[in-house]
């Protein structure tokens, strides 16, 4: 029987060797996504957000200095599997990912449409012929006309690189999609054309999102989830009908009163200070430093608190 859960990620564990240390990037991540759900990670920059979508899918770079935790697809471990069984079932056949700058993930001597049908034929097995149709197929779902398949990179604006970009993550049916800034280099509009084709995507096809972004407002269009990154941990986690209006951490609650409103005044807040460094992070609470609501247990380890449905990594909800 299939696990009801999409994805379950528990106590997941990313350290970088440096010169300084090791970098905590990923610091013991548990989380978890249902079928035809869009979760959203908020977190200023450098809070490991891009860090963790490379630790899901094990796109590791060479200094890596640990690397543990259990990530369950569809009820199976994957955190086992050997390298190539990885590539062949997971990475891109199960998972695929959209990656922050599109440009930057095209190549840009090969036309799209050739980079379109590479994921189809090495993971589906399929003929160039058959992928091509597949690949047009992909392109009406996200909104790309079909004579775009024989253009380079270059020759398509940011918006359409984009599209192509999720065309391309789609292509393979995934059941889950990770977009890291999707939209962070595009006009207000193009923002909102790339969102309309996510969640058409969602409904039509029953895919399952994590968007790693920094922007809140955006991101509310289509989280049904939030989870609240800081510092390499998850600090806050729950339905985003709850969240949105009322957050419990104390970091979460600074960053959304940081955000404007479109209606009604608002008096914009700030954080104060740095966030801490990964090298060497605080032992008790890594937020305590710039808390308005410290006190002494914060110097301990906090706990993980459930509260009204949610999970907050707090002291105060003891």
């Amino acid at each position: 029987m299939a696990d009801k859960k999409l994805l379950r990620i528990k106590d997941l564990v990313l350290h970088f060797r440096t010169q300084h240390g090791p970098v905590q990037a990923v610091d013991g991540v548990s989380l978890d996504l249902d079928y035809n759900r869009a979760v959203v990670v908020l977190g200023e920059s450098g809070c490991g957000k891009t860090t963790l979508a490379k630790a899901i899918l094990r796109l590791l770079p060479r200094n890596v200095e640990k690397y543990s935790g259990e990530v369950y697809l569809g009820g199976k471990d994957v955190m086992p599997m050997a390298d190539e069984e990885f590539r062949l079932s997971v990475r891109w056949a199960a998972i695929s990912m959209v990656p922050q700058a599109a440009m930057n993930a095209l190549n840009p001597v090969l036309r799209v449409g050739d980079q379109i049908l590479e994921p189809a034929i090495i993971h589906l097995g399929m003929k160039k012929g058959d992928a091509l149709q597949l690949a047009l197929k992909m392109f009406q779902h996200v909104g790309v006309p079909a004579d775009f398949i024989s253009r380079y990179p270059f020759e398509l604006s940011g918006g359409m690189r984009q599209r192509v970009a999720i065309a391309m993550a789609l292509i393979t049916s995934p059941s889950l999609i990770i977009l890291d800034e999707p939209t962070s280099a595009l006009d207000v509009l193009t923002q909102a054309n790339i969102f309309n084709v996510l969640k058409r995507i969602k409904k039509e096809l029953g895919t399952s999102f994590i968007l790693i972004t920094h922007d809140i407002a955006t991101s509310s269009e289509l989280a049904d989830e939030v989870a609240i990154m800081y510092a390499g941990q998850i600090v806050e986690t729950g339905d985003a009908m709850r969240f949105f209006p009322a957050p419990l951490h104390p970091y979460a609650q600074k960053l959304m009163a940081s955000v404007p409103r479109l209606r009604g005044e608002k008096n914009l807040e700030f954080i104060v200070g740095q966030p801490p460094s990964l090298v060497n992070p605080p032992k008790g609470c890594r937020f305590a430093e710039r808390c308005p609501q410290r006190f002494g247990k914060c110097d301990q380890e906090p706990p993980v608190i459930e509260k009204d449905g949610r999970t907050v990594k707090c002291w105060l909800y003891n």
